[in-house]
């Protein structure tokens, strides 16, 4: 018995050695890289498959970009000794899969894949690290299937690099010269898919299209490295003309209200409230029998409804504002608040200022977040009112100062404001995680989520529900201080809440919204909830697009301001389309997205050379003149040319 028990041992343990045997001859091997580089190639088959919209993209071009990138890597790797070799298969084996996990984890988040303009961004990990549940997906751990084997293999002492015999003069030779077409390959190889990715400066998925998401990384480091070659106008004077031109377009087919309100807001107080990731579709639905947000309801019922109104931003709160303030397109993720915060705009503070306004703005989150302090000191704000200025801070929900402790204290501090005031005040409860943590009585919660109870799409309808009831506080006070007559209000959501194809909402979708299709699907991600109340008008539904920089323009009209330079056009106007900052369109009919139109009713391709020639010219001037707002907001930011 004992020696069966032996022989078995000796067979195991022959086996392993074997084992170590064969995996030290592959990792030693050219077969190594080879071998990783096919790997690399299905991982990012698998990142473009499953990341939203690049999936759409992939074709012949974004494959052959892939693949020329994959194998002149490993072309190169197989040229270098063998510690060499091993070590660098290895280190970019485990770089390129990291890099594709991000891209897509933010992806999900965003709709757009990374930027290294946002290693800034690091400073906020902790509410980056919050997200993390909501964008993990369970088949992304294969893009470290074969890093986990390296692991295996180190615990097995397996990962032995052998020494090889000194190479000749022959072979050095040789080596060299393989070497050197290598680097003039790959960089002749990199060289040119950067120049097919920067084909397209606004639009990510376009320029992975075109050159591969590895060409569109290298494009992004140059980019980032000289990002004033990205401006088209370089100074103030070469911008003016295309702005003159395309604002006396806006004016010419669009400048007719089609309401006759010209004025009817000025000298009221103004309250500009930016409701934390509060999507179109809660707005005026039910769930088991309750309302997801009633006190919304009652507003956009008894005031006005804007039902399509979006964002311009990459999924950031800072953004938001920033679009709301100056009319103008947002860098990439939150840079317009962190590295052009001291740039000179025409803001919306300044606007008011002049005329006379007490300007505030209120927040319940500390100044460094979003570098708001900073921001905000440098325009003319009279009370900035963040964390550290709200003498209760009892309640906070994940950090932040609950919105109804938020929202208690702001009517307190307006109501001793010189009249008239102008208030953006920014609430935080419904932000990602959507947990609630911290939130002392839950029976503010008045909905049953059923069968979405502990998912992230039910957490987030918890969140919005809470989010709503502390809104219906706003009001009560406002009411109570004798503010809330003769005070404009204009809420809004500042972003998305949930990823463009969250399972649960989807399910929901199908049930209350009879047009859903794919287009819709993508432009729900982008349409965020919008009312406004104006003394005298009620009972009022806008259907048209309209968008976050037409907000100050929007207010230049109510109150015949000068509003100064501007992207958005007045809400109130003809204007049927508006831009979004990653080269896209939403019209009353039609989207526009990677080059193409789509039918927002049937989610169909549009086929120009089949429909009119003045339909077909008016898609081309929308594209035109979406091309030419774009350079220059961005312009404007890199260059600082409003100073």
């Amino acid at each position: 018995m004992n020696n069966k028990k032996a022989d078995k041992e000796i067979i195991e343990n022959n086996n392993i050695e074997n084992f170590k045997k064969y995996a030290n001859i592959f990792l030693n091997s050219i077969a190594f890289p080879i071998v990783i580089g096919i790997l690399l190639i299905l991982k990012t088959m698998l990142f473009y498959q499953n990341t939203i919209n690049i999936r759409e993209v992939q074709n012949i071009q974004t494959l052959l970009a892939t693949t020329s990138f994959i194998l002149t890597l490993v072309c190169f790797i197989c040229t270098l000794p063998n510690r060499a070799r091993i070590i660098t298969t290895i280190v970019a084996d485990v770089v390129i899969s990291l890099l594709l996990c991000a891209d897509n984890l933010y992806y999900i988040y965003s709709s757009s894949v990374l930027s290294i303009a946002q290693i800034t961004n690091v400073q906020y990990g902790e509410e980056i690290a919050d997200t993390l549940p909501m964008l993990f997906r369970p088949w992304q751990l294969l893009y470290f299937i074969d890093i986990f084997i390296y692991i295996i293999f180190r615990l097995l002492k397996i990962q032995k690099i052998e020494k090889k015999e000194k190479a000749n003069k022959k072979q050095i030779i040789a080596r060299s010269i393989t070497g050197c077409i290598g680097i003039i390959l790959t960089f002749t190889i990199c060289n040119h898919y950067k120049l097919q990715a920067q084909g397209d400066p606004f639009n990510k998925d376009m320029q992975i299209k075109k050159g591969s998401i590895y060409g569109y990384h290298i494009a992004d480091i140059f980019n980032s490295l000289d990002i004033k070659k990205q401006a088209k106008y370089k100074t103030k004077a070469d911008m003016e003309k295309d702005y003159e031109n395309l604002k006396n377009d806006y004016n010419t087919r669009y400048g007719e209200s089609n309401y006759d309100i010209k004025g009817i807001a000025k000298d009221k107080n103004i309250i500009i409230l930016q409701l934390e990731s509060i999507q179109e579709f809660v707005i005026n639905k039910t769930l088991n029998g309750k309302e997801i947000t009633p006190n919304l309801n009652k507003f956009m019922q008894e005031n006005i409804e804007f039902t399509n109104m979006y964002m311009q931003s990459y999924s950031s709160t800072a953004d938001s504002e920033y679009s709301t303030i100056s009319s103008l397109y947002p860098m990439e993720n939150g840079m317009s608040f962190s590295k052009y915060y001291t740039n000179t705009y025409d803001d919306i503070f300044t606007m008011f200022k002049e005329s006379g306004y007490t300007t505030s703005y209120m927040h319940g989150n500390y100044g460094f977040f979003w570098n708001r302090e900073n921001v905000y000191s440098r325009l003319p704000v009279d009370h900035l009112e963040l964390k550290e200025d709200f003498s209760d801070t009892s309640e906070e929900i994940m950090g932040y100062l609950s919105d109804e402790l938020l929202y208690k204290q702001a009517v307190e501090k307006l109501a001793n404001y010189d009249k008239p005031f102008v208030s953006y005040i920014v609430s935080a409860s419904s932000h990602t995680s959507f947990s609630l943590e911290g939130l002392q009585d839950r029976s503010k919660i008045s909905i049953d989520t059923g069968k979405y109870k502990n998912t992230f799409f039910g957490n987030y309808l918890e969140a919005v529900n809470y989010a709503d009831y502390a809104f219906g506080i706003f009001i009560d006070e406002l009411k109570q201080k004798g503010l809330y007559d003769d005070t404009v209000i204009l809420l809004y959501g500042d972003h998305n809440g949930l990823d463009m194809y969250n399972e649960e909402m989807l399910d929901f979708l199908a049930q209350t919204t009879p047009e859903l299709n794919p287009v819709y699907e993508k432009i729900n991600y982008i349409n965020v909830a919008c009312g406004m109340k104006i003394p005298g008008i009620s009972h009022l539904k806008i259907e048209k697009p309209v968008s976050k920089l037409d907000i100050k323009p929007t207010f230049a009209y109510l109150c015949e301001y000068q509003n100064g330079m501007s992207l958005g056009t007045n809400m109130f106007a003809r204007k049927d389309f508006i831009c979004l900052n990653n080269e896209k369109i939403v019209t009353s009919r039609y989207y526009y997205d990677g080059g193409q139109w789509y039918s927002i009713r049937t989610g169909e391709n549009i086929d120009l050379t089949q429909i009119d020639i003045e339909e077909k010219e008016l898609l081309e001037r929308y594209q035109k003149n979406m091309e030419t707002e774009l350079d220059i907001s961005k312009s404007i930011s890199i260059h600082n040319l409003l100073k």
